[in-house]
């Protein structure tokens, strides 16, 4: 999929057609959509066509438990046009190609994922505005955010690898700390399939990594992670896992801004440069974010 073009002009007529409505009202599916279930879809293909020939791949996965409905709110509402404009218009990789996908928790919620198709045009709104906003989670402190790598792993087919080499681009978006890993039981009921044993963490993200490379932005000043005890409990399942590839953000209006300078740095750009072309207090995000991001080329590991 991805065969359409990003178009300001589909944007607008979009955004004001939910200009005004509540988030109950934008995000009105009830219940998982078959459509995304990604026990039912199987492979997620991002391709080259006559307008993206060079295809990038890029996943944005935003945890929907509990108040976090909100960052998918605020892609609905902004964070997808500037997502895509800013690529567009900046091009720190070409012809970008986004699949959303919404996160809960493996252990406790009844569509602990949901994947959208690889878009490169309005429809990418559409698709997430149908997604179920569980809004779910459990006790257990944590969320079930490495779904995203194992679903990149092995059920995605990505011109930008497959053809040039070129990793794509994950990024998961939460305020809670990583779960350790995920039963076979929950892998086979979440991706289909048989999966007789389940899977550390640390293993999903090797296997991503082959093809993806993966961040996590975590969000500090909502939700679990608001709390600097608890920020640092994140911090403590994170950061073994990504390193420096952990981006804190202070205000999850400039999420998307993140993803756009992260993906420029990576690909080569100067942090310090890239944050101050924002300005104003979204600069200052996202030079938060990017502080600890380390050169392309050098060890971001711990």
């Amino acid at each position: 999929m991805g065969h359409g073009r990003w178009d300001e002009a589909d944007w607008s007529r979009y955004a004001a057609r939910n200009a005004g409505r509540s988030r109950e009202q934008v995000f009105g599916a009830r219940a998982l959509d078959a459509r995304f279930d990604p026990a039912q879809v199987g492979v997620r293909e991002s391709r080259d066509g006559p307008l993206n020939p060079q295809s990038t791949a890029i996943i944005l996965a935003s945890d929907v438990t509990g108040s976090m409905g909100a960052i998918a709110e605020q892609m609905i509402r902004s964070g997808l046009d500037t997502t895509m404009r800013e690529i567009l218009e900046r091009k720190p990789v070409p012809d970008p190609q986004v699949m959303a996908m919404a996160i809960g928790d493996a252990e406790c919620d009844r569509a602990p994922l949901q994947v959208t198709q690889f878009e490169a045009d309005i429809r990418l709104a559409e698709q997430l505005q149908a997604l179920w906003i569980e809004g779910g989670g459990g006790g257990n402190r944590g969320e079930s955010y490495h779904l995203a790598w194992a679903y990149a792993a092995m059920r995605t087919s990505i011109d930008c690898f497959e053809k040039r080499g070129k990793k794509g681009y994950l990024f998961t978006i939460g305020d809670e700390p990583i779960l350790p890993g995920v039963s076979g039981h929950n892998l086979s009921r979440v991706l289909g399939g048989a999966f007789p044993g389940g899977l550390s963490s640390a293993e999903m993200l090797g296997m991503a990594s082959r093809t993806w490379d993966v961040f996590h932005i975590l969000l500090t000043t909502v939700g679990f992670s608001a709390n600097p005890r608890q920020r640092d409990e994140a911090l403590r399942t994170w950061t073994p896992l990504l390193g420096q590839r952990v981006l804190p953000c202070d205000d999850p209006a400039g999420v998307a801004e993140i993803v756009v300078s992260a993906i420029a740095v990576n690909e080569g750009a100067d942090a310090r440069s890239v944050a101050a072309s924002w300005g104003g207090a979204t600069g200052r995000t996202v030079a938060g974010a990017l502080k600890a991001l380390p050169a392309p080329g050098r060890r971001w590991f711990l």
